[in-house]
C-alpha cells in the first residue's frame, strides 16, 4: 500500500480526474495549497503597485492506492499533469509506504480498506 502525493498546477487538476478515471482510480483528496520552488514567485501590478508574490496556488492530491496501482496513478499524473515540454513549476510526485488503513465504516484493515 502506497500514497501517493502529488502537487500540481491548478489549472491541471481536471485533466489529472480524468486520466486516473480512465486508469480506474476513483478516489482522491483534493487540497488547495500555497509554495514555492524554483519559480520563487511571480511579480504582479495590482492599482498600478508591483507586488512580489512568493507563494504560488497549487493543488495537492493525496491517493492511497494498493501496490499494483502505483504505477497506473504515477503514470497518469505524469500524462495529465505536464504543460508542453515540461516547465517549471509543472509540480511533484512523492510515494510514501502506508503501513495501516483501516476504513471506519466497516472496520475492515489493510488493502481491502483501500
Amino acid at each position: 500500500m502506497k500514497l501517493i502525493v502529488a502537487i500540481i498546477q491548478p489549472s491541471k487538476l481536471e485533466a489529472v480526474k480524468e486520466e486516473l478515471n480512465k486508469n480506474e482510480i476513483y478516489r482522491l483528496t483534493v487540497t488547495d495549497v500555497q509554495g514555492y520552488g524554483q519559480q520563487k514567485g511571480k511579480t504582479t501590478v495590482y492599482r498600478g503597485h508591483e507586488y512580489k508574490v512568493n507563494l504560488l496556488p497549487k493543488v495537492r492530491l493525496e491517493i492511497a492506492v494498493n501496490d499494483p496501482f502505483v504505477k497506473p496513478t504515477v503514470d497518469a499524473i505524469l500524462k495529465a499533469a505536464k504543460s508542453g515540454e515540461g516547465q517549471i513549476g509543472d509540480g511533484k510526485i512523492m510515494i510514501l509506504p502506508i503501513e495501516e488503513v483501516i476504513r471506519i465504516r466497516t472496520g475492515e484493515t489493510g488493502p481491502s480498506a483501500i
